[in-house]
């Protein structure tokens, strides 16, 4: 197959998966401390949204144990407020990565729109490459993009098991 880029993509009307490597240092309380990764997918994300698309964001942040009161801090919710003040427009962030809120989430989105899934390591189907989960995600989106070039070599559902499902067949 062909290396393509995402000016290959056609993104006019549909929905992207992006993943991207959100997985930035923070301050003690939480917030943003280094923008840099953040930065670095903007000109991917902005390509999308000035050609049409919507924007489904998956990431990773740090290394969640499976205690809720432990990976507080690992939520994204931080992350995609400071990336609605990079981008200069609405993010939504959502509590799931593929169950009830996502599907609903994804489903709404219009061109243009940017969806933030929570921390992908939270769902037990990422570390394992569970060939469901890679399934439920994929069926989120019409197309994957992978931005997330300093995990590529990571065999993880998100990075391998995803964009199979969108290989030609």
């Amino acid at each position: 197959m062909t290396k393509q880029t995402i000016r290959d993509l056609d993104v006019k009307g549909r929905k992207v998966l992006v993943r991207v490597d959100f997985n930035v240092p923070q301050t003690a309380e939480g917030e943003v401390s280094d923008d840099r990764r953040i930065r670095s997918a903007l000109p991917t994300l902005q390509e999308v949204l000035d050609r049409g698309g919507s924007l489904i964001l998956v990431s990773h942040l740090g290394r969640p144990t499976g205690d809720p009161a432990a990976d507080a801090p690992f939520r994204l919710d931080k992350v995609a407020q400071k990336l609605q003040v990079l981008i200069g427009r609405e993010v939504t962030k959502v509590n799931d990565t593929v169950g009830p809120q996502a599907q609903a989430a994804a489903k709404n989105l219009q061109p243009g729109s940017i969806l933030v899934l929570e921390n992908v390591r939270f769902n037990k189907g990422e570390k394992k490459g569970d060939p469901d989960f890679a399934k439920q995600m994929a069926a989120l989106a019409d197309c994957y993009v992978n931005d997330a070039f300093g995990t590529c070599h990571r065999d993880e559902a998100s990075m391998v098991a995803v964009p199979e499902q969108f290989a030609p067949k």
